[in-house]
């Protein structure tokens, strides 16, 4: 009689990780273009700076004319070998939250957000060494034949700097509070709204209202978690003076970014950001709700 329910929950478990796992990948394949080009934005200091990007627009010609169209997928490999599990772990765990959530009294908004932010802190102890490699694989400006290969680039870090939180779990605070707090929004708005509006009878019509609620769910959740994002690619990223380490920790680095460039430089990206995990927030969600149906019906 046990072995049932056994069964049962490791199917489920199954089911969850595949549809997140597979949200994951198409969402960083659609997507990364953009992702570098925030990066890029990112780690530039100042206006001056002769390799200063001037615009969005700006951006996306010289990457392209210096760099060629593969400078656009610069860094791509970490995220696809870390986005199957990142997103497996991201959905998988917000389910299991939440139904641990269940046995406390809480109101199902609180609900849905605690495991957001419980998911989000999961999926960055996870993600963070491959974020480490990313970061410096995107901040390369030679052409993509020249950059150092993954595992070449990993390596170098571990020889130079080692495993730990100066070499390739650096930045780790910022991570977790940059995901911590995005999956907390993202997850809290998109279900608390979409169990405000009601289900449309018309299959289109009802995926562009999980849609749009799934666009302003990855939209707003941007807007508030961008400044660890910033720290993020200011730990991880080359420092300002080779040898010497400016940026350490995710609140002293927002302080440090602040006085010398001003509360605009906490939202350095924001454009690019946007235009990827507001509809990339939406693809995500809905890869992730309508594979898991497939999964339920079919196995």
């Amino acid at each position: 009689m046990s072995a049932k329910p056994e069964v049962g929950l490791v199917r489920e478990a199954s089911r969850q990780i595949v549809a997140g796992g597979s949200a994951g990948l198409i969402e960083i394949c659609l997507m990364h273009p953009l992702d570098v080009v925030k990066t890029r934005f990112q780690i530039q200091r100042c206006a001056t700076d002769p390799n200063s990007y001037k615009s969005l627009v700006d951006s996306f010609q010289m990457i392209f004319q210096m760099e060629g169209l593969f400078g656009f997928y610069k860094g791509i490999l970490p995220p696809i070998l870390a986005e199957t599990p990142k997103r497996a772990v991201k959905f998988f765990t917000f389910e299991q939250y939440k139904k641990l959530l269940g046995y406390v009294s809480l109101s199902p908004a609180l609900t849905f957000a605690i495991a957001g932010l419980g998911s989000g802190l999961t999926e960055a102890v996870v993600v963070n060494p491959f974020e480490v490699v990313k970061v410096g694989l995107q901040a390369n400006r030679n052409t993509f034949a020249e950059q150092p290969s993954t595992m070449g680039y990993a390596r170098q870090i571990i020889k130079k700097e080692g495993w730990g939180l100066q070499g390739l779990n650096k930045g780790l605070t910022a991570t977790l509070g940059r995901h911590g707090v995005f999956n907390m929004v993202y997850f809290g708005f998109y279900y608390n709204v979409k169990n405000m509006i009601p289900v449309n009878k018309d299959p289109t019509l009802e995926f562009l209202r999980k849609f749009g609620i799934g666009l302003l769910s990855g939209t707003i959740a941007s807007v508030i978690n961008i400044p660890f994002d910033v720290a993020k690619s200011r730990i991880q990223g080359p420092q300002p003076v080779p040898g010497e380490i400016k940026y350490r920790t995710c609140f002293k680095t927002m302080a440090t970014v602040y006085q010398e460039e001003g509360i605009l430089a906490l939202y350095k990206g924001l454009l690019p950001k946007i235009m990827r995990l507001g509809p990339g927030g939406a693809v995500m969600l809905l890869v992730y709700e309508y594979t898991y149906s497939w999964l339920q019906e079919n196995w």
